[in-house]
């Protein structure tokens, strides 16, 4: 044997511990390792029964990344479950931490499964634009039927030991040790026939719940290829025999691996895992964070404080007028409330939440926190003047962090006499889901507070990518460039409808003029300031001012849904003809050319600058934060497969200048 494996007996019982840190993933080694070891049992006359396990924190938890997008090599996945599954000696799997992927493939294949009671078991390979392609289409219909089997692969979410159990899919919880429960169920088997899954029947079932499983969740599967080819595969498990289903499955796995939302999900992937590797900060020691402020108790603050005590800090809300800071506490027991009643949170967590929330007018009330965010009023005077008091106030040490979308973070630093201390945290609203967080780093912030940021981003479920400190960072600095070019052209003569369809058919789940409408036409705006030099201004000076005041871009319905206004076009068409504009027809395929292509040369720029450290972290900020479709792979990839040099075309068919960033990218990928 290998020493990846460890082969031990008790009595008639053998037991094949795989161990291959940290999770076990499922190498070329360790799928040989298997083969080996049931071959052992098979030959072994003194061998009843055998028991694979794994060691460490996890039971196989998915393939081996170092794998992803290299030709297989043997043994192949579907060859160690189908010796598995064969063998003539009952097979037993012991279950703990999580089996994913081919993992849980499997542990579907050995004849009984036995799992620790908080063990999870799962499909996720949807995630990746993929379905199981190692029987597991075919093997789990069979032993959870195929309403479960399509929840389970289709969404790609684990279920718990305990569900799994209630199913089919595990046979027995361990209650005691896990490995003395496997052996005790494989002494049970000893002698008896392998219950292989394969020979179980998947019972038929109407083809309405196969239509409605898909109607129901369209919204969710819109776009995606994998999710349809998932629901052929499990019908093909209750209409074709089993080999002939075996089949099926491999020709649609094969189509889908070989497409392009593959490439894409897979580069999203292990882009996500890549924006948390920053130079330096695996080196430091990150500050402890035991309690957090927030300044400010408003849609941002109040959605920050709720992230925080959902992951079970506490937090001291701090604002100045009372009523406002009523409302944001109404607000955070509200959602608490939600979060406790829809289960995504126990009711004795939101509970713990609200009594950790400790709601003060008194800026000096933060004088004991690890870490404030102020989430304040957008403009630098304001900020400055924050910042200035929480150098006062609060304790050496403690982390000063800004959730400002635009400003100049060293300018708000300077105002300090610990710049060091300072850096910026971009939450996306609404902050308590969204999954983004922009941390900024000023010119003097400290490594240990960059490492502090990303461990705070990991405890409350957000998708950290770092910035460097310039206007509007990576996300809004790209964003800005796509509204410039969607006014102009709605100036110039395409109505804010048909920019926003093209935008929503491309992928993105919402245009650039219906965005403009949800966060509201008047950020940044004020009727004293108010010049009518822009279109937004105009319509502000009309009381049009985004979704809040039922009429914007569009005018909104009693249920909050976008109506084309006739008022809008007239104040675009005048704005128009006070430039001298002659407005005319765009065609689709023009929109979508001036929406995207600017936007990529700025990400190039962002690039070069060193704003972002990689292409890739410029993808995740996309996607987690803009609603970019992850299946497209996000503006830099989608643009490296377009290729840069027809990028550069088509931007200068535009009259748009490539930028030099652009230029030197296009250099280095050239074939």
């Amino acid at each position: 044997m290998q020493e990846i494996a460890k082969w031990e007996r008790d009595g008639a019982v053998a037991i094949l511990t795989i161990n291959n840190p940290p999770v076990n993933a499922i190498s070329r080694e360790v799928r040989a390792a298997l083969v080996e070891g049931v071959n052992r049992a098979a030959k072994d006359d003194d061998v009843g029964a055998l028991v694979i396990a794994c060691a460490g924190r996890t039971f196989f938890a998915g393939a081996d990344l170092k794998e992803f997008g290299k030709p297989s090599t043997k043994p192949f996945l579907t060859e160690v479950v189908d010796t598995i599954e064969s063998s003539d000696k009952p097979i037993v799997a012991a279950i703990h931490g999580s089996a994913l992927g081919g993992g849980l493939e499997i542990a579907m294949a050995c004849h009984w499964r036995v799992a620790e009671p908080d063990a999870k078991l799962g499909l996720p390979e949807v995630k990746l634009g993929l379905m199981p392609g190692a029987r597991g289409t075919q093997h789990l219909p069979r032993l959870v039927g195929v309403k479960n089997a399509l929840e389970i692969i289709a969404f790609g979410n684990p279920v718990t030991a305990r569900a799994a159990h209630e199913m089919g899919l595990v046979d027995v919880i361990a209650e005691g040790d896990l490995l003395q429960s496997a052996i005790a169920q494989a002494n049970k088997v000893v002698g008896r026939p392998p219950r292989r899954t394969r020979e179980q029947v998947a019972e038929k079932v109407d083809d309405a719940v196969y239509d409605e499983f898909a109607r129901s969740n369209s919204r969710k599967f819109d776009r995606l290829d994998a999710p349809p080819a998932i629901i052929a595969s499990v019908r093909a498990a209750t209409e074709l025999p089993f080999e002939q289903g075996v089949a099926r499955e491999r020709e649609i796995f094969l189509k889908l691996r070989e497409g392009p939302q593959n490439e894409a999900l897979r580069h999203v992937f292990f882009a996500e895992r890549e924006a948390a590797k920053v130079p330096g900060i695996d080196s430091v020691v990150p500050r402890e964070i035991s309690r957090v402020g927030v300044v400010g108790s408003g849609t941002m603050g109040s959605g920050i404080a709720i992230a925080l005590h959902v992951a079970g800090y506490p937090v001291t809300l701090y604002e100045r007028d009372p009523a406002a800071l009523d409302r944001g506490c109404q607000h955070i027991r509200a959602v608490l409330e939600a979060n406790a009643n829809a289960g995504r949170m126990t009711r004795e967590a939101a509970d713990a939440a609200l009594n950790a929330l400790q709601p003060v007018t008194a800026m000096e009330a933060l004088s004991d926190v690890d870490l404030v965010i102020e989430a304040a009023y957008e403009t630098m005077e304001v900020k400055r003047a924050i910042f200035s008091e929480l150098d006062r106030i609060a304790r050496p040490g403690a982390i000063l962090a800004s959730n400002t979308s635009y400003l100049d973070l060293d300018a708000i630093a300077q105002v300090t006499s610990r710049p060091s201390d300072v850096i910026g945290l971009h939450f996306f609203s609404p902050a308590h889901v969204m999954k983004l967080l922009e941390i900024v780093r000023g010119v003097e912030t400290a490594t240990d507070v960059i490492a502090t940021a990303f461990v705070l981003a990991k405890c409350i479920g957000k998708r950290a990518v770092l910035s460097g400190n310039a206007w509007g960072f990576i996300g809004n600095r790209m964003l800005a460039v796509r509204r410039e070019q969607a006014e102009a052209m709605a100036v110039e003569g395409a109505s804010p409808a048909q920019v926003d369809k093209v935008m929503e058919a491309f992928g993105m789940a919402m245009g650039p003029f219906r965005v403009g409408d949800l966060a509201g036409l008047d950020l940044g705006w004020t009727p004293e300031t108010s010049s009518g030099s822009t279109i937004r201004e105009r319509l502000n000076e009309a009381g049009r001012r985004g979704q809040k005041t039922g009429k914007g871009f569009y005018d909104y319905d009693e249920k909050r849904r976008p109506v084309s206004s006739q008022e809008t076009l007239d104040i675009i068409a005048g704005f128009a003809r006070d430039r001298g504009i002659v407005q005319r027809a765009f065609t689709d395929e023009e929109i979508l050319d001036r929406l995207l292509w600017p936007m990529v040369n700025e990400g190039a720029s962002i690039l070069a600058d060193g704003i972002a450290l990689r292409e890739s972290d410029i993808d995740v900020v996309w996607i987690n934060g803009y609603g970019w479709p992850a299946w497209n792979g996000g503006p830099m990839f989608h643009a490296r497969r377009t290729g840069h040099g027809e990028v550069i075309r088509r931007l200068e068919e535009l009259g748009i200048q490539p930028s030099a960033g652009l230029r030197k990218l296009a250099e280095e990928n050239a074939p």
